[in-house]
């Protein structure tokens, strides 16, 4: 998920100290934090197309690399001087809003309905939308066809369920020099991720709609049993790396099994692999293919003296068209089906991101999304390590999160 490239006016630095005049003036300028390397093609175009029609209302770009986007927006508002617009993780618009940073970008009902099942909850709590959902991923199971063929499995079928994934995995780790299962488990935000795969594939939630943890469920017990049960059948050392990482060592004929967004498929083509995706097998309680939802979104924040342009500008730049436009520049899953069919039918690959749709849940919000974390990769790791049962490690965590809830 750099170098940092400002693009940020001199003049405002003129202006916030001149006259009233000058503050007059700066008040309506949209300050607008990108994170990044560089501000997008269609978002340079978007800008101009906003500022032709809405002229005294013009945006002020500012590029921040990856790694310090997300604390200059948090101190900037915690400071007292916000930025306008900011995209940020979805995962920390609760703990932007109960510190009463950020105002709510309400939907209609018809604005909702545009979207994927479930894209505007992750957006959502209290019945009230806090962002704009900007960007979206999902997961699907890539294996190597190669390497099934070589244990002796049929490389055009896919594991379905848990049980087989783990039945495969054993197979190909017997039978091959490749571990089956590439498990993600360093002290890294992804493997929180990675679990949740697991949780939305068995019907199971972190959170519940009242706001009440419900992560000690028998739903997730089995997902961390089965995490349990695949470690012996995976690479070497899985605390020591990331989606990233072990999506390299598959690349590479290193593992035969990964879960992955839709960008591993363009570099399994340019590696010129003999590979196949999938949707991610499901638990026992599954009630379809489902996966984790992941959004980023544009927060407006508060006292700025322009939310409510903010906010009509980040649903300009995010209308259907315009964000198809940057979601498949990006390469990023859909936000609205409105021309998914085609996508579909051009790249066939797409189909198992989007059918987990349905059945998906959102990364939970709570009130300190680091601390969620923490707790996640803890719980993970203690399992992965053999230095807690399931049972007791998903107990633990639930504990721990109450206090973030």
């Amino acid at each position: 998920m750099n170098t940092t490239k400002k693009l940020l006016l001199a003049s405002l630095t003129v202006l916030a100290g001149s006259t009233g005049l000058a503050t007059a003036l700066q008040a309506a300028e949209i300050s607008f934090i990108v994170c990044g390397d560089t501000v997008d093609p269609l978002y340079v175009e978007y800008i101009k197309e906003w500022e032709a029609a809405n002229p005294d209302y013009p945006i002020v770009p500012e590029v921040v690399g990856w790694g310090q986007c997300q604390d200059k927006v948090t101190t900037l508002a915690a400071a007292g001087t916000p930025v306008g617009l900011a995209y940020v993780g979805s995962r920390t618009l609760k703990q932007f809003a109960l510190n009463d940073l950020i105002v709510p970008v309400p939907m209609t009902d018809e604005e909702k309905a545009a979207y994927y099942n479930f894209v505007p909850e992750t957006v959502t709590f209290d019945g009230t939308q806090w962002g704009v959902p900007v960007a979206f991923s999902t997961k699907a199971l890539f294996w190597n066809k190669d390497l099934f063929k070589a244990a002796g499995l049929d490389p055009e079928v896919p594991p379905k369920t848990w049980e087989e994934k783990i039945a495969f995995a054993k197979q190909i780790t017997e039978k091959t020099d490749a571990a089956g299962y590439g498990l993600v488990a360093k002290s890294f935000d992804n493997t929180m991720h990675q679990f949740l795969h697991w949780v939305y594939t068995n019907s199971g939630q972190v959170i519940d709609a009242d706001g009440n943890i419900v992560l000690d469920s028998p739903q997730n017990l089995a997902a961390l049993t089965a995490l349990k049960d695949i470690v012996p059948f995976s690479e070497e050392g899985p605390t020591a790396y990331e989606q990233n990482e072990v999506r390299a060592i598959w690349l590479d004929g290193g593992v035969a099994m990964i879960e992955a967004s839709a960008g591993a498929a363009n570099r399994a083509e340019e590696a010129g692999m003999n590979w196949g995706v999938a949707p991610l097998p499901t638990g026992p309680d599954a009630k379809g293919p489902g996966t984790l939802l992941i959004t980023d979104s544009l927060a407006v924040f508060k006292g700025t003296g322009v939310e409510d342009k903010a906010i009509e500008f980040a649903k300009f730049i995010t209308s259907p068209e315009k964000q198809w436009a940057y979601d498949v520049s990006q390469g990023l899953t859909p936000l609205r089906p409105v021309h998914s069919d085609e996508l579909v039918a051009e790249k066939p690959y797409w189909k198992p991101f989007l059918d987990g749709i349905e059945f998906g849940g959102p990364e939970p919000l709570l009130t300190d999304y680091v601390g969620l974390q923490n707790v996640m990769i803890e719980m993970v790791q203690s399992v992965v390590t053999g230095a807690a049962e399931p049972a007791a490690a998903l107990t633990k965590a639930a504990g721990e999160l109450e206090q973030y809830k």
